[in-house]
């Protein structure tokens, strides 16, 4: 699997592997011819007190160790920005499959375990690669170009070769097979500190008002202690590792000298190829050992590319079809006006406004509150009124299950939403509300049926298109860290400053972002931390406002405001969306007593669709959600 990777991520460096190889090839070379020179030296040097062939040697040697060093360095700096580049593509394309996943392959995966393989993971391939260019091209040269040189100084003497080489080599490959496991049990445990510190880190609010810090503390203690006590395990073994290879070193230095004096006191050996000898086999040995350490790095590294692997592997569920069909040309660009304009208070109880709708030549009647306001879209040159039309959203028979569960979390819902119209959901706890709008922006798939935006299947539009035309508000309101101004950029790069001050008055946001000493400069900490609940709500509405889109998607948007503030968004919202389709997740009555078509949902099926007074006549489902919130005079 390494190889797989490497194979694949190291192929637009090729230049750069071929000129590493052939520098780690010159220096190794280099560095095998000195202890020949040296040996001659000695014996036709300094034995017969030829001055001159010592210097002339001598400046040969300084001469080829300067090329030693020189190709080293060359080949070391190469082969570094090479795995850097290596270690950064690879960074890059988990990215990029990760950001096309859908739900399901994060919730397969999890955010610890893709975290842990977009950085451990790949620092371990990275180092291998590194090592490789370092040691692993110099290792095998060094060994033969080594055991060639010491036949050439004594052939009876290298026979000690046959018994040091395959000794070190086994010591040290039964070091490797134990280490093995233990370095995937790293990788594994590394997860799971990471999960827990994750959400420790994200829950340390809910840990301190239990007071359970202690517990938190202990179950981290026990993370950490299982990876302490895994890479305990892999110290002691290098720690026995280590003195096993260097008393096999040892001894065979002895050995060879040993022997080799035996030669030259009978007169079958000279003193500078003993010399010579015994530097070779240091060089024999230290490349094996290179090459074992080197293979020691290998089964983490292996580890973590099979990691890397299974997430580049992994197809997303949502793709984006061969020939994907265009999505029907709705309503222009919505039009945010101020609040002031949209809602009074008079207007929040008794205002009704009729506007007729060109396009269908007929009236229609709007929600209590709003006002048909038509003004110029800043920056596109382009006007929506609220009788524009946005685009319809059909479900039909949609279906959706997870993989091995016992029965689907959506089964059979058809619905129907018109533009220009309010659609409601609400249903308890764990009836399918949030599964059924993550179907619309194609966030999931139906396992059956089909979910269609202007007469289009979700699944033959192109996925970038489709979420360019639906503006989300998902049930957690997560910001970015940054500036308020950056954060409801999100939702359009190119939104001017008088954008961002209507969107937020849209969304009754423009009174406390006022107060805030920075104003559109104030800093967001990540998730939005640094705000409540309700601003936090009401900026990530005024994001999804800002997208001006075709479809509106509040997922229990609105369940951190107060019931005034509640009221004027929900008064101001059709002006803002400017007759767009707009969907509202709740679980607050009041959020979608007024909406043009409510749907209860329950056990992932329609059970009742209606207006409020429709549902509280005919459906008891609505009508027990109804009562358990407001008194049977407030739901009348």
């Amino acid at each position: 699997m390494l190889l797989r990777v490497l194979r694949r991520f190291l192929r637009p460096y090729r230049g750069a592997v071929v000129a590493v190889v052939l520098l780690q090839a010159a220096a190794t070379l280099a560095a095998l011819s000195l202890p020949s020179l040296n040996a001659d030296i000695i014996d036709l040097g300094v034995v017969t007190g030829d001055t001159g062939y010592i210097l002339r040697t001598g400046a040969l040697m300084l001469a080829i160790t300067a090329v030693q060093i020189t190709a080293s360095i060359v080949a070391v700096y190469i082969g570094a920005r090479t795995a850097m580049a290596v270690g950064r593509d690879l960074r890059s394309a988990l990215f990029d499959r990760v950001q096309r996943f859908s739900l399901a392959e994060m919730g397969r995966f999890g955010a610890p375990s893709l975290i842990t393989r977009s950085t451990n993971d790949v620092q371990q391939v990275q180092m291998v690669t590194l090592l490789t260019f370092t040691i692993m091209v110099m290792a095998p040269i060094m060994m033969v170009g080594g055991v060639v040189m010491a036949l050439r100084q004594d052939v009876v003497l290298s026979g000690l070769l046959v018994v040091i080489v395959p000794v070190l080599v086994l010591v040290m490959g039964l070091a490797v097979w134990r280490m093995r496991p233990l370095f995937r049990q790293m990788q594994e445990r590394l997860d799971r500190i990471n999960r827990v510190l994750r959400e420790q880190i994200a829950g340390v609010r809910v840990v301190r008002s239990f007071n359970r810090q202690a517990t938190e503390r202990q179950r981290f203690e026990g993370a950490n202690t299982s990876l302490m006590t895994t890479a305990l395990g892999v110290g002691r073994l290098l720690a026995m590792l280590f003195p096993a290879v260097m008393l096999i070193i040892n001894v065979s230095s002895v050995a060879v000298i040993w022997f080799g004096a035996g030669r030259i006191d009978a007169g079958d050996m000279q003193v500078g190829s003993l010399v010579a000898f015994l530097n070779y086999l240091m060089q024999i040995l230290m490349s094996v050992l290179m090459a074992v350490m080197m293979f020691m790095m290998v089964p983490r590294a292996e580890v973590a590319a099979e990691r890397i692997r299974a997430v580049l592997a992994t197809e997303p569920a949502i793709v984006a079809p061969a020939a994907p069909t265009p999505l029907p040309r709705g309503g222009t660009a919505a039009v945010l006006v101020t609040a002031a304009a949209a809602v009074t208070e008079a207007a929040l109880v008794t205002e009704t406004v009729v506007v007729t709708d060109a396009a269908a030549g007929n009236g229609r009647r709007r929600r209590p509150g709003t006002v048909a306001t038509q003004a110029h879209a800043s920056g596109n040159g382009r006007r929506r009124t609220p009788g524009d039309r946005g685009l319809v959203v059909e479900l039909d028979g949609a279906t959706f299950g997870y993989a091995g569960a016992e029965k689907p979390v959506v089964r059979g819902v058809d619905l129907r939403l018109e533009p220009g119209r309010t659609t409601a959901i609400i249903g308890s706890t764990g009836a399918g509300k949030t599964t059924l709008v993550n179907l619309i922006p194609r966030l999931i798939d139906v396992t059956a049926g089909a979910v269609r935006l202007g007469g289009v299947d979700v699944r033959d539009a192109d996925p970038g298109e489709l979420r360019e035309r639906i503006c989300l508000v998902p049930q957690k309101s997560y910001l970015f860290s940054g500036t308020i101004a950056s954060t409801l950029r999100h939702g359009r790069p190119g939104a001017t400053e008088e954008d961002l001050w209507r969107a937020l008055e849209a969304a009754q946001a423009r009174d406390f972002v006022e107060e805030l000493g920075d104003g559109l400069d104030t800093a967001v900490e990540q998730g939005g931390t640094n705000f409540s609940g309700g601003q936090r709500q009401r900026l990530a509405i005024a994001r999804a406002l800002l997208r001006q889109g075709d479809v509106y998607l509040f997922d229990d948007s609105f369940s951190a405001l107060d019931y005034a503030t509640d009221a004027r968004l929900r008064a101001a919202l059709p002006a803002a969306t400017g007759g767009a389709t707009v969907l509202i997740v709740a679980q607050r009555v009041a959020s979608i007593r007024d909406a043009h078509q409510i749907v209860v949902l329950d056990g992932g099926a329609v059970v009742g669709t209606g207006t409020h007074h429709e549902l509280m006549e005919t459906n008891e489902t609505y009508r027990e959600i109804v009562l358990s919130q407001l008194s049977a005079a407030e739901a009348a």
